[in-house]
């Protein structure tokens, strides 16, 4: 198997979607998963109430 360098093209292409990847939507996914997660047990706490002893 031969292996060619990649183009210059190609090179910017993936840095420029590193970046985007990096900078912009992983941010999101994360906020989102924590958000989901609080939002999950706040209606738990909703349904099934303050957690400590009663």
């Amino acid at each position: 198997m031969k292996s060619e360098p990649l183009e210059a093209g190609n090179k910017r292409r993936e840095a420029l979607t590193f970046l985007i990847l990096a900078v912009l939507i992983w941010p999101f996914i994360a906020v989102g998963v924590v958000a989901g997660w609080g939002f999950i047990v706040w209606m738990y706490y909703l349904f099934t109430g303050p957690p400590g002893p009663v």
